[in-house]
């Protein structure tokens, strides 16, 4: 049994910060979950391109107001608390925070803890995983 508190993320090391963002990883790849599990804070005025070309993320807005837009389409949706968004097919896209939002994630694979977006908006594999 893991047990975490959010409380404690920033002296596990589990807290990482970058540009509009903020990320308590409180589940990662040595967990032995097959998958990552964080609570995400998007900064209010954030616009974030990202494109997950090598993880597959849901995610699940539990405050706040933002939007996010696909870039194969052009398509905007509005994001608010109770909003679920799944990144089932590694879409490009730009995530907009109207305000701060609380978003809870989880990646597939997962996470090994101190990624950060590339210049790509991707998290890189880890070398096990690349083929």
């Amino acid at each position: 049994m893991i047990i975490r508190k959010l409380s404690e993320s920033d002296k596990a090391g589990r807290l990482i910060r970058s540009a509009g963002w903020e990320s308590n990883r409180l589940i990662l790849k040595n967990d032995g979950m097959g998958f990552s599990f964080h609570l995400t804070t998007i900064y209010a005025g954030a616009e974030l391109e990202m494109h997950y070309k090598n993880h597959l993320e849901s995610v699940y807005c539990i405050s706040g107001e933002g939007s996010i837009e696909d870039l194969a389409t052009g398509e905007i949706h509005e994001i608010e608390a109770g909003t679920l968004y799944a990144l089932n097919e590694h879409d490009r896209h730009i995530l907009r925070g109207k305000t701060e939002m609380l978003m809870a994630c989880t990646f597939n694979p997962p996470l090994s803890g101190e990624e950060v977006h590339d210049e790509t908006g991707a998290y890189p594999l880890q070398r096990e995983e690349a083929v």
